[in-house]
């Protein structure tokens, strides 16, 4: 193939130089000179016989409109204002709110904080997190049942807090005294502790 080249090549030089018409080769994608598929064409590889997964991004939190509501699995409805957390459940359709700006809290320190509400069989579980370092991507509370995964919601912006919420069910027979929490770990997408509440 490299002496075809120089050949090709020289022949265009040579042609310029006379003042002749040039004609180009190509040789077709994935064949040689001599028409033959190269081993690595013929795997659909680079030749190495591997493939290069494509990156996956770190989740982050959903990103909500201010009274936005958001239906948790179990029909409560959370949603976001510039003043804090509301929600409500289907046992209690009045409305709660939990404030982020009457002092109660430091947005400057790490700090996530925990809510617990019987419903029937299982909790709703909800809390505020804020202050941290980095974007928080996930968040996860640990019980004596083992750990339960919840999700994050935002404001758009800055705002330097968000909600995080999560269901669990009671252990069978065990009752609401059947389950202790342990602690609530928000970390961000590099995987470090973006804010942690210890319980137990």
């Amino acid at each position: 193939m490299t002496g075809i080249k120089k050949y090709v090549a020289a022949t265009a030089v040579a042609a310029a130089l006379l003042g002749l018409p040039t004609v180009s080769y190509a040789v077709p994608q994935g064949r040689t000179a001599h028409g033959t598929v190269p081993a690595a064409a013929q795997r659909g590889s680079t030749g190495t016989g591997t493939r290069t997964a494509p990156s996956l991004k770190a989740p982050t939190a959903r990103i909500v409109a201010p009274g936005r509501r958001v239906r948790v699995s179990d029909g409560s409805r959370i949603w976001l204002t510039e003043e804090g957390k509301h929600w409500t459940t289907p046992d209690d359709p009045d409305p709660r709110f939990r404030s982020v700006v009457d002092g109660n809290i430091d947005l400057g320190t790490p700090g996530v904080s925990l809510q617990a509400e019987g419903l029937g069989g299982h909790y709703l579980l909800s809390g505020l997190y804020y202050g941290g370092t980095g974007t928080a991507s996930r968040v996860t509370v640990r019980t004596t049942a083992g750990t339960v995964h919840g999700r994050l919601l935002e404001l758009d912006g800055s705002p330097g807090w968000g909600v995080w919420y999560a269901t669990v069910d009671l252990p069978a027979g065990g009752g609401k005294d059947g389950l202790d929490f342990l602690a609530v770990v928000v970390r961000d997408t590099e995987g470090k502790i973006y804010a942690r509440l210890g319980l137990n």
